[in-house]
């Protein structure tokens, strides 16, 4: 089981801040692909990948970062300062 949390506008466009998931996803891309299959509402969360950041048990990560080992991934945009 995977915790993942929804942040920000993330999090406005599924309803929901977090979830846990029983996945057979090998990395982040493959969540992605399996979350995009549940709902149209995560189709129109993920469709752009460009401006989405993605932190795997905290640690900031790419799109191919396996998920072996991880308990927790976030989703949330870009951050910037001010």
């Amino acid at each position: 089981m995977i915790k993942i949390l929804y942040f920000s506008w993330v999090r406005e466009k599924l309803g929901i801040s977090e979830e846990l998931l029983k996945t057979k996803a090998n990395n982040i891309k493959e969540l992605i692909d399996e979350l995009r299959s549940k709902d149209e509402k995560y189709k129109l969360a993920f469709a752009d990948l460009d401006i989405i950041r993605i932190a795997a048990d905290q640690k900031l990560v790419d799109i191919e970062y396996p998920l072996k080992n991880v308990s927790e991934v976030a989703f949330f945009p870009p951050m910037t300062g001010g």
